[in-house]
């Protein structure tokens, strides 16, 4: 009599992401941390969301999301662009029992390939998001 095999899960051979809360739902406001001329974000639509029905798409740390431009140049106002959470106020719980909060919530304007818009990224990046965006991490001043 033959044993069953048991089949070896993908998860397993893979690193493990931790879970980081959704805190910044559709229509949240986001300070633009890079040099592009744009200072505050709204978002409009989070990228790659499954969610269940009459649940508002929400995204976290490290999510590409689609922003338009509330305040900043007027060449970019009210134009659509991409964006990746670098900051979020909520708790972001680590493996080792820490927990990060930043002072405000932050993005950078992307291209859709993952190339950042501006040259520069100011305040402290999550290692979560630089860990997902290595183009991120090599602007990054300061990963926490």
């Amino acid at each position: 009599m033959a044993s069953k095999s048991r089949a070896v899960s993908s998860k397993g051979v893979e690193e493990f992401r931790p879970y980081i809360t959704r805190a910044l739902p559709t229509s949240a406001t986001l300070t633009c941390a890079d040099n592009t001329g744009a200072k505050i974000l709204r978002i409009v639509q989070v990228t790659r969301y499954k969610g269940r029905h009459a649940r508002q798409p929400a995204a976290a740390v490290g999510d590409f999301v689609t922003v338009t431009v509330k305040k900043g140049n007027s060449e970019q106002r009210k134009q659509i662009f991409g964006a990746v959470i670098i900051r979020q106020k909520y708790a972001i719980r680590r493996l080792n029992g820490v927990r990060v909060t930043f002072e405000d919530n932050a993005a950078v304007l992307v291209t859709p390939e993952g190339e950042i818009k501006g040259t520069d990224i100011k305040g402290p990046v999550a290692a979560e998001a630089a860990e997902k965006w290595p183009r991120i991490a090599n602007l990054a001043s300061l990963i926490v």
